[in-house]
């Protein structure tokens, strides 16, 4: 049975982004098991137009190595789009483009092993290793792997609200481009959720409605919708100070704070509600547009109904506190999305540290047991706020890890790097410190 320094299970951007970089460390012997075929990222959102949220630095690699030739820039020059993507001046990728250039990383990286499903992970108190099984899918064939570290990269799960629980052909939006077909025949569609996703998604039937006849309409629970807090101020809040700070808040005050802190990671693009609003206008000069754009709605109940298919939806309107009614045909739902810990971890369950609201207790170096062999990629925006699901903070939190697994540090890990101070200075040493890093 082979032994590795890591097995990674789960290759998404981010567990992706550690492949690339622990392939050039040679004391590193990684495995990254993969349970489909191919690299695919949220293939049911690769909208043709709909861009990154993030700049193109904000790649695999960049921020922790820009010379490795895993960067976005050295994809683009490989397939001979370099100078395109300059001549755009637009520093925000197509999502098209970075899930291509993502396949393309994936296939020249070593260590990946797709269709191979993990099933269970044990772990040998004598020897101290974790034993790794996985399910290779063309075959049926079991495998198994040792480990002295583990790094999950599992990604989070679509959520459902309670209310929709259980109800058939409901799509949710990490599926919404294989249903996109099917819900452009029905005579009406609605689409819940308030952030980025159901944007996109709105727009993109917006935009056939003339074509299609439907009647549209957009629940949302948001008293508005908010557009995505993108000032650079407030970008300093993914930066390792503000993990630093976040981090060593009591956990009542975190908890309170991942609340409040939903505009800096779920809003919406601000050029893209100004797109809805002026696709609009444009199908509002020759009469009325159906359509419905519903904001402070809760959805508190659904039913199907049997005879033509139609939902029910039963509504609430928080501030009004009126509650109503909405029949539709199309049902999707941009409701995000929720970690949940995997079944092939039950074995080893007993080594995970847990708060006291039973989710991972997600360390500053992003273990989560106490001997510091298991670590999470995206979990955590209750103890790293909202840096845990941004792109740009992943070749970060690779090099952390990355060191934590060497001992030392081979990718220079940043410690101070924003203008402001997020809490109380520790020092009268700190008085000078924003004009010393400027």
């Amino acid at each position: 049975m082979p032994l590795h320094d890591v097995v990674a299970v789960g290759l998404g951007p981010y567990n992706l982004g550690l492949a690339c970089l622990t392939e050039p460390i040679a004391e590193l012997d990684c495995l990254f098991l993969e349970g489909r075929d191919s690299f695919d990222w949220h293939p049911g959102m690769l909208l043709e137009s709909v861009r990154l949220q993030t700049p193109f630095l904000a790649d695999l690699v960049t921020l922790a190595d820009p010379t490795s030739p895993y960067s976005f820039l050295n994809w683009l020059k490989e397939t001979g789009r370099l100078y395109p993507f300059y001549i755009r001046e637009k520093f925000h990728p197509l999502r098209a483009e970075y899930n291509a250039y993502c396949q393309w990383a994936a296939a020249k990286v070593t260590g990946v092993r797709f269709g191979h499903r993990v099933t269970a992970v044990t772990h040998d108190p004598a020897d101290d290793l974790f034993t790794v099984t996985a399910t290779v899918t063309a075959t049926g064939a079991t495998v198994t792997h040792r480990a002295r570290h583990l790094v999950l990269g599992t990604g989070t799960p679509p959520h459902v609200p309670p209310a929709c629980a259980g109800l058939d052909g409901v799509v949710h939006s990490s599926a919404y481009l294989q249903h996109r077909d099917a819900l452009r025949r029905k005579r009406s569609i609605t689409v819940v959720g308030s952030g980025q996703s159901a944007a996109e998604i709105y727009h993109d039937l917006l935009g056939d409605i003339d074509t299609y006849g439907y009647r549209l309409n957009w629940v949302t629970r948001s008293p508005r919708f908010f557009p995505l807090e993108y000032t650079k101020l407030t970008l300093e809040m993914t930066s390792p100070d503000y993990v630093d700070y976040f981090h060593a808040l009591p956990e009542a005050t975190r908890y309170r704070l991942e609340g409040e802190q939903k505009g800096l990671s779920k809003g919406i693009d601000t050029d893209l509600i100004n797109d809805i609003f002026d696709l609009l206008y444009r199908l509002s000069v020759p009469g009325p547009v159906h359509t419905r754009l519903l904001t402070n709605t809760e959805v508190t109940a659904a039913r199907r109904n049997a005879a033509g298919g139609a939902y029910t939806l039963g509504l609430r309107h928080v501030e009004q506190e009126r509650d109503f009614s909405l029949s539709t045909e199309g049902l999707v739902l941009a409701t995000g999305y929720g970690y949940t810990v995997p079944d092939f971890l039950d074995p080893v369950r007993h080594l995970l540290r847990l708060d006291s609201h039973g989710r991972l207790d997600v360390a500053r170096d992003y273990s989560v047991d106490a001997a510091g062999r298991i670590f999470v990629q995206n979990v955590g925006t209750h103890t790293h706020s909202v840096t845990a699901p941004d792109l740009g903070m992943g070749p970060y939190r690779n090099s952390v890890i990355i060191r934590q697994l060497l001992g030392r540090e081979h990718y220079p890990v940043e410690r101070r790097i924003a203008f402001q101070d997020f809490g109380v200075a520790a020092g009268p040493e700190h008085g000078d410190a924003a004009q010393e890093r400027a």
